[in-house]
C-alpha cells in the first residue's frame, strides 16, 4: 500500500488541544460534516501531493461520479477552504483545482485511517471474520 504522507509535507506543529469527551465528540461531528459526501475523500486523494487537476481530469479519474455531483462536492470543499479553484480566463475556459495548505494537511490523518483499515485485514483469519 502506498503511503500518502510520504508524498506531502506536514504543516508546522501546533499546540496540542486538550479535549473533553463532549468537545471531542463535537469536533469529530464537525469534521465529518466537512468530509461527508460520497466523493469528497476520493477527490482529496486525487489532489494530494500538490496535484493540480482540471475539472475534466477529475471527471476521467473518477468515472462513476456524475458531473453535477463532482461540481457540488468541489464547491462545498472550496467553500470550506479545503480546495482552491483556479480560473484561467481564456477561450475555451480552463478551471483547475488543487488543495489549500489546510486541505493538504488532511493527508496524514487519512493515511492513518488507511493504515488502521489495513490492520483489520491483517487481523482477519483467512476465510473468516475477525469477531
Amino acid at each position: 500500500m502506498t503511503r500518502t504522507d510520504e508524498k506531502v509535507r506536514y504543516l508546522p506543529e501546533s499546540k496540542p488541544v486538550h479535549y473533553t469527551r463532549e468537545t471531542a465528540a463535537e469536533g469529530v461531528e464537525n469534521v465529518l460534516k466537512l468530509l461527508e459526501g460520497r466523493w469528497k475523500l476520493i477527490i482529496l486523494f486525487h489532489l494530494f501531493g500538490g496535484n493540480v487537476m482540471r475539472f475534466s481530469d477529475l471527471e476521467r479519474a473518477i468515472p462513476a461520479v456524475s458531473q453535477k455531483m463532482l461540481i457540488q462536492q468541489l464547491r462545498q470543499m472550496e467553500g470550506d477552504g479545503i480546495v482552491r479553484r483556479i480560473v484561467h480566463h481564456q477561450v475555451p475556459p480552463k478551471v483547475e483545482y488543487c488543495l489549500t495548505e489546510w486541505g493538504q494537511a488532511l493527508c496524514p490523518a487519512l493515511d492513518a485511517l488507511l493504515t488502521w483499515a489495513a490492520q483489520r485485514e491483517a487481523m482477519s483469519p483467512p476465510g473468516g471474520s475477525a469477531e
